[in-house]
């Protein structure tokens, strides 16, 4: 089954160009499910049936797995058998009737504007580092990309004069626009900062770490909880609260949801539509503030 999975993996990778981080998933989930199989003493694809993986199911929830986990893992062995299914390898797809668990989706942790204004502002200094972290987190928040995305820049991916990044996730490529402050931040970093920190003229990456090598997403993470706690926001910060919170601004001040779904490279419009909640909560508070009778 080892092989059949391989050959899965390279399959989505050729014929649906999918990203690296899809790919990573799938494999992980269908080698979970394959140990189980093994204790099973179910080895080959063939022998499977609908009653191992509804008991592969089952032990996933017996051991606490969280109903998002259940779900992907579904997804995974539903996408796998098709493709066993597609070419011929197996009969008929054992996974086609799992059902997955209801997911309560939850509200992500956004900042306020206020907040965002106050982290951003914590690298004031002209030193290299300084003028790094000021233009990451200022191109973060202004295109609302993903943290791997923004390590993962080059200095070819920026248009200054024209205000936009190219951002490449997988084989699909998308066009963020920026405005005039992120362009200003990054100016500066790249004139003042990127140079002292980048010995190598020939290094592609738009930002690195302080000796000038490829910025790891850790090190990002700890960039930003670090200029939170500065900051004083008691809110919790990760490294996709700046992601969360460019959708949520945006939704709250009248964007249309698919601008916001195309700009933050969402496949489904349902994923973006969460932040719709979000401003809905916003008008509750104000009301319940602000309202003689709220």
């Amino acid at each position: 089954m080892e092989q059949d999975i391989q050959d899965f993996i390279q399959y989505l990778h050729r014929e649906k160009q999918t990203s690296a981080n899809t790919e990573v998933s799938y494999e992980r989930d269908l080698r979970k499910m394959r140990e189980f199989l093994y204790a099973q003493n179910v080895t080959e694809a063939e022998g499977v049936t609908v009653t191992h993986l509804n008991a592969y199911v089952m032990y996933l929830e017996k051991k606490g797995r969280k109903p998002a986990t259940i779900s992907r893992s579904i997804a995974s062995m539903k996408a796998f058998f098709h493709y066993l299914e597609k070419i011929r390898k197996i009969n008929a797809n054992p996974a086609e009737k799992l059902k997955a668990p209801k997911i309560e989706k939850k509200m992500p942790a956004i900042l306020s504007t206020e907040e965002v204004t106050l982290l951003l502002e914590q690298p004031c200094g002209n030193t290299p580092k300084e003028l790094r972290d000021r233009a990451m987190l200022e191109l973060l928040y202004a295109t609302g990309i993903r943290v791997t995305e923004l390590i993962s820049l080059k200095i070819t991916d920026l248009n200054l004069q024209m205000e936009y990044v190219t951002c490449t996730d997988g084989h699909k490529e998308r066009i963020i626009p920026f405005g005039d402050v992120a362009r200003d931040a990054l100016k500066r970093y790249i004139e003042q900062g990127r140079p002292q920190l980048v010995e190598n003229e020939s290094c592609p990456w738009l930002f690195t770490n302080c000796t000038g090598q490829d910025m790891s997403r850790q090190g990002f993470w700890k960039l930003i909880k670090s200029y939170g706690k500065k900051a004083g926001i008691t809110a919790e910060i990760t490294p996709h609260t700046l992601r969360h919170s460019f959708a949520a601004h945006l939704v709250s001040n009248g964007a249309d949801l698919k601008s916001v779904q195309e700009m933050l490279g969402h496949s489904d419009i349902s994923t973006t539509q969460i932040y719709s909640q979000a401003g809905q909560g916003r008008i509750r508070e104000v009301y319940l503030k602000a309202h003689p009778r709220g």
